[in-house]
């Protein structure tokens, strides 16, 4: 086990009717809130009318800002960097999935910054402070309700990229299960996908197989992940699997499953930003892509031992080709695609979309050339 700080400062708000408790939490931080949103579910499943009630209880004004898109574009991020500015708020609210919430911890960083946001995201620029953030989670998936993360879309050049810093930690998170239970079949199986892929990049990558602890917590977590999601397929209407799998994809992402690992990498999503940059596909519909065709690389590069071990413990089966096999098999029940034409993505376009990646793949220091990425890509036609 290598050395690690952890430290996470989110507060986490759990279960039944705790939207509102964001309300005062707010209260105390700021009076005018940016209120972030989507493309009204939030309205349908009652999370907007308790919401801003609560916010307005406690004093607080509201200025939205909806229309966030499943992938965050860089432009509606500018729009609403500029309407918090011009309307002075002084925290934000994010209302939504992974993607609303990305959206708003770039808000509430370029709200404070002098210049181009989108250096965050490529690297010229360090985030040195930030608005407040609180969130009301309503789409199980990235983590991002708890971490440090965001990750937005430059439509004008097609570029994914992401930026970190402590100050987008979400000052308080609240989490009620029973906001996500009329999600569609397909944003179960994305959110489902997306969470399984948190929790095994550091497994597959790690400098270090003797994290006893942390495979222990891997393995847990992606078994829940997978036995909650196919309680929901079955019973929509299932609270606790609900639940399971709503505190399972925050853990996924909140950094406690890669204590110890070391040095790993995100090859796996830093090859999907360009699915979803290039074809605006989903991201948990790109990662269902691209895993299955990874883990085949890693197979015959680094052997069968980490294949063999997840899949005993997760899947109940014995060798790397049945734990690839039961991955994607899980990801079809879901209603996943696995190959790139079954996203109507054309195979010939396996070139472009490996040089979009080595943008990324560049800019986040990994070791790969665009002819392995093109490699691992061949093996989702």
């Amino acid at each position: 086990m290598q050395n690690f700080t952890f430290a996470n400062p989110t507060q986490i708000i759990f279960g039944k009717a705790v939207v509102a408790k964001l309300g005062p939490a707010a209260a105390a931080a700021g009076k005018k809130a940016l209120l972030v949103y989507g493309g009204g579910s939030i309205k349908k499943n009652g999370v907007y009318d308790v919401l801003t009630g609560a916010l307005k209880a406690n004093g607080v004004e509201i200025v939205e800002h909806p229309g966030v898109k499943p992938n965050p574009v860089l432009s509606h991020v500018k729009a609403g960097i500029e309407k918090a500015r011009a309307n002075a708020c002084d925290i934000i609210v994010a209302a939504g999935g992974g993607s609303v919430i990305d959206e708003a911890k770039a808000i509430a960083a370029g709200a404070l910054h002098g210049g181009d946001v989108w250096d965050f995201f490529c690297g010229k620029a360090e985030i040195r402070k930030a608005l407040p953030l609180f969130t009301a989670l309503t789409l199980p998936a990235t983590g991002s309700e708890m971490n440090a993360g965001c990750v937005v879309t430059n439509e004008a050049t097609a570029q994914k990229y992401s930026a970190h810093s402590q100050w987008l930690f979400p000052r308080v998170s609240a989490l009620d299960p029973e906001t996500t239970l009329t999600l569609p079949r397909e944003q179960v199986a994305n959110g489902a996908v997306d969470a399984l892929a948190h929790i095994i990049e550091g497994y597959f990558t790690t400098k270090d197989a003797d994290s006893e602890i942390t495979d222990e917590i891997v393995h847990a977590l992606a078994r829940t992940v997978v036995a909650s999601t196919l309680r929901i397929l079955k019973d929509p209407a299932d609270y606790n699997a609900r639940a399971s799998m709503m505190w399972s994809a925050t853990l996924a992402l909140n950094g406690l499953a890669a204590c110890g690992y070391g040095g790993t990498s995100f090859i796996n999503h830093a090859i999907e930003h360009s699915l979803s940059a290039l074809y605006d596909i989903a991201h948990g519909a790109g990662l269902a892509i691209v895993m299955p065709a990874w883990f085949k690389h890693h197979l015959q590069a680094s052997g069968p031992a980490r294949l063999e071990k997840f899949g005993a413990a997760v899947f109940g089966v014995h060798t790397a080709e049945e734990t690839i096999a039961a991955f994607e098999a899980f990801f079809r029940k879901a209603g996943a695609p696995v190959r790139l034409p079954e996203a109507g993505i054309p195979a010939e376009d396996i070139p472009k979309i490996a040089a979009n990646a080595m943008g990324l793949i560049r800019l986040w220091g990994m070791k790969h050339e665009q002819p392995e990425i093109e490699k691992i890509l061949s093996n989702a036609k």
